[in-house]
């Protein structure tokens, strides 16, 4: 490294400068600390104009949502469109976009889903008027109609339904098919002494 060497000034030769220089230097010196202090303060105003208005458009931001929700903003639309001689039902349609009515459509089904099937009670009254929309006004057909779904019914019940065989001359003494397999047996080995209790 190279060595740094000290020059010392005379202080008779500070003194010697002239007083004009030394006064436009402490002149200049004086403006950029006034030119700082005021950049500086800029800086503070801008700021603070930046979070003003952050606020500014949040507020207006949060107020439109409100007016939206409120229904002041629609209020004003009907009275204006009112005053205007238009039909404000066609004027909020036009306003409305294609794609936000479909979302808006699509968010309807979904909240309000046409079930087949949610409770008896629902699927009993849809049955109804099922029922009621076929009926006419031609009763004759209407009675021939009525049976075929009563034999309809009957024969759906039949075939899911087990029925227990009949015989009249036979004494029923059990529940299921199953049960009587169990009294045959039953019988089998301790019949002999049950016979006098029947």
């Amino acid at each position: 490294m190279a060595a740094v060497t000290q020059v010392e000034v005379p202080v008779d030769s500070v003194e010697d400068w002239p007083s004009e220089a030394v006064q436009k230097h402490e002149q200049g010196l004086c403006k950029f600390c006034k030119l700082r202090l005021k950049q500086n303060e800029a800086h503070k105003l801008n700021d603070q104009e930046v979070v003003e208005e952050d606020k500014r458009l949040k507020l207006l931001a949060e107020m439109a949502r409100k007016c939206i929700w409120s229904g002041n903003c629609r209020r004003k639309k009907r009275k204006s469109s009112v005053w205007r001689g238009e039909d404000h039902e066609k004027v909020k349609l036009l306003e409305i976009s294609a794609e936000d009515a479909e979302r808006w459509e699509r968010r309807e089904k979904r909240k309000n889903p046409d079930l087949e099937f949610s409770d008896y009670a629902a699927a009993q009254l849809h049955q109804y008027h099922q029922l009621t929309k076929q009926t006419k006004p031609d009763v004759e057909k209407e009675i021939d109609r009525m049976v075929l779904d009563l034999e309809k019914k009957i024969e759906k019940i039949d075939k899911y339904s087990q029925r227990r065989p009949y015989h009249d001359d036979v004494n029923i003494v059990y529940i299921s098919e199953r049960n009587a397999k169990l009294n045959k047996r039953v019988e089998k080995f301790y019949g002999k002494y049950t016979d006098e209790i029947k």
